[in-house]
């Protein structure tokens, strides 16, 4: 239509000049009547063209809005979905030459856990605990070190591989129970300030019994030396459900410490100048002074062990709880208590390698001697990080988690036994 109108108007214009120049002066009227009749057909095929041309530019953005506004919503989704992994918990096992108890406990770790990732980590080991994951839980993720980086370094080097909100650090000769983890889950879902939490921890051989690492929660003295509801130095009690309530506490043990991936990393994970023991007494004592929270859950159990891969009151653990305790202790106390509670804690040392000199345990004593050799060496080193993190978080509340007085007075003098009495 667009093309046809035109051809006519051309023909009546090239037509109608002949007869101007005959009569100019006599046919004004049909030049003004063909003036102003031209237009019309010129105003309509100029307004009929326009009328399509509005029509398309306001046709093509509507599409183009339409297209606009249902892309973001799929980013949207997309950018919400993708933290949903990290809202899933890791249960990551550390391993050293431990097939005899990955065999043993694996498989319920596995079967209780739901659709948790699983993870072993393995410390250079020299036994055939790899191949029997490798060739029974296909699903059960392997990271391996190049050589034993002990307890602190093994789940530094493996933790920054795994991508989760929470962390569940859990020993090799732990027996867990049907829905262990959705408490410990719930807890850290809804109570946005707690950081770290641990489980009951009761003995594998003592079912009615608390084990030694970690019972119902840890605490600490004011001279830094740690222990437990449910166990005090080398006096365990029975679950009798004294300990049934949510509380919050000073340390969450690492025999099954569960911890927010964000709190582990904003420490830089545990101190591996500790290699094992006390590191997760360290790091929940950092974790008090940013204001966060560490709880012990009641209502998931898990069973113990214990001294799977180091046994109780060997020469290697007692250098490595004397050694740590001081580093500890030197990192955290104020100046003021440094000056006083370092020695009372080195004189108190003393108590303890006169008993185990005097009951022939020489071993055992030389370890507290080496410990101390140990400790005294590394303090330039040790004094940068305490002068870091005192810079960085000065002060934290103590009330209700720091036990005031002295746990050793209290039990070998006062013989209180138990956490209330």
């Amino acid at each position: 239509m667009s093309f046809a109108r035109p051809k006519p108007s051309a023909k009546e214009s090239l037509a109608q000049p002949k007869p101007l120049a005959k009569a100019s002066l006599a046919q004004p009227k049909p030049l003004a009547k063909a003036s102003l009749a031209q237009p019309k057909p010129l105003a309509k095929a100029s307004l009929a063209q326009p009328k399509p041309l509005a029509k398309e530019s306001l046709a093509q953005p509507k599409p183009l809005a339409k297209a606009s506004l249902p892309q973001p919503k799929p980013l949207a989704k997309a950018s919400l979905a993708q933290p949903k992994p990290l809202a899933k918990a890791s249960v990551v096992i550390l391993n050293y030459n431990g097939a005899a108890l990955l065999q043993q406990f694996l498989p319920l770790v596995v079967q209780h856990s739901g659709t948790t990732s699983i993870f072993i980590v393995d410390n250079a080991s020299t036994d055939d605990s790899l191949e029997f994951v490798e060739r029974n839980f296909t699903a059960v993720r392997i990271i391996r070190l190049d050589k034993n980086y002990g307890y602190a370094g093994g789940y530094n080097r493996a933790l920054r591989e795994i991508q989760s909100e929470y962390y569940i650090l859990l020993n090799s000769d732990i027996e867990v129970t049907t829905g262990w983890l959705d408490p410990m889950v719930r807890i850290l879902d809804e109570e946005v300030s707690v950081a770290a939490l641990q489980p009951k921890i009761l003995s594998y051989r003592e079912k009615n019994k608390f084990e030694h690492a970690g019972a119902a929660g840890g605490f600490i003295d004011s001279l830094g030396y740690p222990f437990c509801r449910g166990r005090i130095f080398d006096y365990v009690e029975f679950d009798k459900g004294q300990y049934n309530d949510e509380c919050e506490i000073f340390w969450a043990s690492g025999a099954c410490l569960v911890i927010r991936s964000q709190a582990f990393h904003q420490f830089n994970g545990f101190d591996e100048d500790y290699f094992a023991h006390m590191e997760e007494i360290d790091l929940c004592w950092k974790l008090h002074r940013a204001n966060m929270r560490v709880v012990y859950c009641p209502s998931s159990t898990i069973y113990h062990v214990g001294a799977g891969t180091m046994a109780y009151g060997s020469p290697r653990k007692i250098f490595l709880n004397f050694r740590n305790g001081l580093l500890m202790i030197f990192k955290h106390l104020s100046t003021t208590e440094l000056f006083y509670k370092i020695p009372i804690r080195l004189c108190l040392d003393w108590v303890a390698f006169i008993k185990y000199f005097l009951s022939g345990e020489l071993k055992n004593s030389a370890a507290i001697l080496r410990a101390h050799g140990a400790f005294l060496s590394n303090i330039p080193r040790e004094l940068r990080k305490r002068n870091e993190l005192l810079s960085a978080y000065p002060t934290y509340q103590k009330k209700g988690i720091m036990r005031p007085g002295s746990i050793v007075f209290d039990y070998y003098i006062r013989r209180k036994k138990t956490f209330d009495q």
